[in-house]
């Protein structure tokens, strides 16, 4: 039966049009109120602990409890308001993909999964050119030809899957191949000779780290360019952009096996999850996405190589960074007990401890630019207000971590 113009009417009422910017705004003013819910818990947990038996204070404590759920409740509303199911990118490749394959005369397989993913409207916009570049090289560079891979005892048809995912709060998308994958010993060669690396540098890091290198400008091990892959933006921009929506990008390979990208972004980018950390009396907050542990250290257990200091995690050498003296801080020595406090994060394949003074409680915090007055400070993503009134830094820790590895 054909609807009538008052079921017609009811159907239109269930949707409103509004514009972006506004649900910005809102998304915005949920991050101050994020703040301020933390520093409403913080006096309630004082306060608790001051009064445990007063009736006003438990009744406070609980109000408290009730307005947080209300703040979490309304954050999770305004952030799916904002969602778009990833496939309006993903629905784009894979003819893209089908003729970049019949081009370059291979076999491709392209499997699609997880279009229904829901991404911010905000993220989605900017992750469209690092996938295109992504899946153009994995046709170029990794999907072999169908006689070589034969040769291989592969089958002659190249898998290349694309893929994404719900992870506690971000999304990660992945990109996966099984061509010839990455040479780490050939990217430190190239490295080394293009002056990108230098070879004290080079003897430093294992070829599974080295795999890294690929994210650095103006290094490639191809030997010529094509018009698959060899245009457009290089590997160095795909990983800016993926950064500079405060996420951050991880590659791994097997010689002959293939090579998967993962890239992992924020649900939305008005917060971020963050370990609170103090180093010579100045507050920094760690992306969580970022940090691999935390280590409490005796001296003894810190050993130098070619004169570096570094520790051993299970059977891998990590190198140390003291954060003050990279930051240029005045040192202050807050250990009691002769203990080292050291955050191990990551970036990628590549692993920095960094010393610091104490931990703090990991928190939501709300991700402010440092603004044109102050502007762009190495080794520094952004500040934010916590919910005590004082300043937080947010740690850049892919910059962090190059500046261990490339020996800058």
């Amino acid at each position: 039966p054909e609807k009538t113009g008052s079921q017609e009417a009811v159907k239109v009422s269930e949707t409103v049009r509004i514009d972006v910017q506004r649900l910005d705004n809102l998304m915005n003013q949920i991050g101050e109120l994020v703040v301020a819910r933390t520093a409403f818990t913080r006096v309630g947990s004082i306060l608790s602990a001051r009064y445990r038996e007063d009736q006003d204070v438990l009744s406070l404590t609980r109000t408290i409890t009730n307005i947080s759920k209300i703040v979490d409740d309304l954050q999770l509303d305004i952030t799916e308001a904002r969602m778009m199911p990833v496939g309006t990118v993903f629905n784009r490749f894979p003819r893209m993909v089908r003729d970049l394959a019949q081009k370059a005369g291979k076999q491709i397989e392209f499997i699609v999964e997880g279009q229904e993913t829901g991404i911010d409207r905000s993220v989605i916009e900017h992750i469209r050119d690092p996938l295109v570049h992504l899946l153009r090289n994995a046709v170029d560079h990794g999907i072999e030809l169908p006689e070589k891979r034969r040769a291989s005892g592969k089958p002659e048809k190249g898998t290349i899957r694309l893929s994404a995912a719900h992870e506690q709060s971000y999304i990660a998308i992945t990109v996966e191949d099984d061509g010839r994958g990455i040479d780490g010993a050939r990217l430190k060669e190239v490295a080394v000779k293009k002056g990108l690396l230098s070879a004290e540098a080079a003897g430093r890091i294992d070829d599974i780290e080295a795999v890294d290198l690929i994210f650095e400008a103006g290094l490639s091990t191809a030997e010529k360019v094509t018009d698959v892959s060899g245009r457009g933006v290089g590997m160095d921009i795909v990983r800016q952009n993926i950064e500079s929506l405060n996420g951050h990008i991880a590659v791994s390979t097997k010689i002959g096996e293939g090579t998967k990208f993962v890239l992992r972004l924020p649900l939305t980018l008005a917060t971020i999850h963050g370990l609170l950390i103090v180093s010579s009396g100045v507050t920094f907050a760690i992306p969580l996405v970022t940090v691999s542990e935390v280590l409490r250290l005796r001296p003894e257990e810190i050993q130098t190589v070619t004169q570096r200091e570094v520790i051993r995690i299970r059977d891998r050498i990590v190198p140390l960074l003291k954060l003050d003296e990279v930051l240029r801080l005045r040192s202050q020595d807050s250990s009691h007990d002769g203990t080292i406090n050291v955050v191990v994060v990551k970036a990628g394949e590549r692993m920095v401890g960094l010393t610091i003074d104490s931990f703090r409680e990991p928190q939501e915090v709300v991700v402010k630019s440092l603004g044109a007055f102050i502007g762009d400070v190495k080794g520094i993503a952004g500040a934010s207000i916590l919910g005590t009134g004082e300043v937080a830094l947010i740690l850049d820790v892919p910059s962090l971590v190059k500046l261990v590895v490339m020996g800058e």
